[in-house]
């Protein structure tokens, strides 16, 4: 994987997380949903990482 390729994964990383976070700290989402969320989001990254 190249720089660009990690910087890219890290970036749609925290972009999720951020909007998840935000959706709960707004009301929208309860917890359960936000974990599940950014289980999803650690799990993508993860995979792209692997490559």
């Amino acid at each position: 994987m190249s720089d660009h390729e990690m910087h890219d994964a890290v970036e749609a990383f925290l972009t999720e997380a951020d909007d998840a976070y935000g959706e709960y700290e707004q009301g929208y989402t309860d917890a359960d949903a936000t974990l599940r969320r950014l289980e999803t989001a650690i799990e993508e990254l993860r995979t792209a990482t692997e490559d």
